[in-house]
């Protein structure tokens, strides 16, 4: 990004962006490996990011001269937004359905969403000079992979459980589904990353 006061503006926001949600898909993570819901720290940081997500858009529309294109300056904060938006959504459909025991295959998703947020929080913290970037991304590309296969396990044991109620299964395919969209965002944001580097290299 930029050297100027407008682009060490945008890195700071951007990098608080990339903090507040790798800060959400832990703490989506710990809640998950813990079995109780966070959803009001998850909605606070949700709010939190729109917050963020605002004056960005403000800073894009009043600078003539953007660090990068300001087209993927807003693409990036709306990519993060939506990840930060799913992982909010995901728990409070734990809390709407009463879900009172998580899944391994849940826990090993939060767990994978954790190092994802860890990665991208990296990522955005070189788009400064873009320097290291590429193998921080392939993380998160090699993470979804294992999102993947996380959910055709997650199907599989649900199918299998005899014990599981025709709306117990219902819910968990609903859930499993918003985790798997949170990843795919993910690799979404990194997508976006990969884009910004290439036009700025």
């Amino acid at each position: 990004m930029g050297r100027g006061p407008s682009g060490a503006r945008f890195q700071s926001l951007v990098k608080t962006k990339g903090g507040l949600g790798s800060g959400t898909w832990t703490e989506l993570s710990t809640s998950l490996l813990d079995g109780r819901s966070r959803h009001p720290r998850l909605r606070d940081r949700e709010h939190e990011c729109d917050g963020v997500t605002h004056e960005i858009y403000n800073l894009t529309n009043r600078t003539f001269s953007a660090p990068i294109e300001p087209e993927d300056i807003l693409l990036l904060a709306h990519a993060l937004d939506e990840v930060v938006d799913l992982a909010e959504e995901f728990a409070d459909k734990v809390e709407l359905y009463g879900i009172v025991t998580i899944t391994d295959s849940a826990k090993d998703f939060g767990e994978c969403l954790a190092k994802a947020g860890i990665e991208l929080a990296a990522a955005v913290g070189m788009l400064e000079n873009f320097s290291g970037l590429d193998p921080v991304l392939q993380s998160v590309h090699r993470l979804e992979n294992d999102g993947d296969q996380i959910t055709r396990v997650a199907l599989q044991k649900l199918f299998q459980a005899n014990h599981q109620t025709p709306v117990d299964l219902i819910k968990w395919k609903d859930l499993y589904a918003l985790l798997e969209s949170t990843l795919d965002e993910c690799e979404s944001v990194a997508e976006i990353m990969e884009t910004i580097a290439i036009k700025n290299a």
